[in-house]
């Protein structure tokens, strides 16, 4: 495809930091690549770049974060020659590409969901996507509905499944004011605690226990957006142990 106008848009959630969600690329330099960094939305584009170094269309983009939290996200890709509007969640953002072509070629076939390998390190070095996506409509196709009725030429479709599988996690939501509080284990001399928290807050008490005996505490908090980790025991002459991250 030459295309002048594109017009990309979909919904996906996942609890994946990192992977492609689509990619597509030509034989002049032309690519399109749209994926998750570090849970943030990054998309790469480049309408071509001469040999010569001195047009490099190059251009990277990066919106969002904590895009990982398993819920659901809108993205659009409305692109007019090198005007470029992307929106996530309803938050838009424009920006006008580098270079000085107006054109996308795509030589070779788009990928939702990952990127062929093609030996280049770019492609080894990338995740697949790994979560859920809806409504995909690249120009005016519905990607979603071709796929599930096998109207795609060429295809390879891989193990994809028309279903979105939950996670078994539960979360819990604290307030400024609530706790929760479960009874302990004194016959045990192990303490163990794991957990996955995210919070906007830079401080907060995470996790508070008495040892039996009286013979301390143990503690774990946020302190100005650092998890810390603070061991009293009382009886001993280096009484109290922290660590932080």
């Amino acid at each position: 495809m030459k295309t002048l106008k594109d017009v990309i848009s979909l919904k996906f959630k996942t609890s994946e930091s990192e992977g492609v969600i689509f990619h597509g690329e030509g034989q002049q330099g032309d690519y399109i690549t749209l994926e998750l960094k570090k849970a943030k939305l990054v998309l790469n584009l480049n309408l071509g770049s001469n040999q010569l170094g001195s047009i490099y269309g190059h251009t990277s983009v990066m919106t969002g974060s904590l895009l990982d939290d398993h819920h659901w996200h809108s993205i659009i890709i409305e692109r007019h020659g090198r005007n470029i509007n992307l929106t996530l969640d309803r938050h838009m953002q424009h920006f006008r590409t580098n270079g000085e072509f107006d054109y996308l070629d795509l030589d070779y076939e788009i990928t939702f969901g990952g990127m062929p390998f093609s030996g280049k390190p770019s492609s080894n070095s990338r995740k697949n996507f790994k979560g859920c996506m809806e409504s995909i409509n690249y120009n005016g196709n519905n990607i979603t509905d071709l796929a599930k009725r096998k109207k795609l030429e060429p295809s390879n479709v891989g193990n994809l499944s028309f279903s979105c599988v939950e996670p078994h996690t539960v979360p819990v939501f604290f307030n400024a004011t609530s706790y929760l509080e479960v009874p302990g284990r004194p016959s045990q001399d192990l303490f163990s605690v794991s957990f996955l928290f995210r919070t906007w807050n830079p401080n907060g008490l995470l996790v508070f226990s008495n040892f039996a005996d009286d013979l301390g505490n143990v503690e774990i908090d946020i302190n100005e957006g650092k998890a810390s980790v603070h061991i009293n025991v009382t009886h001993v002459k280096k009484n109290r142990i922290d660590v932080s991250s």
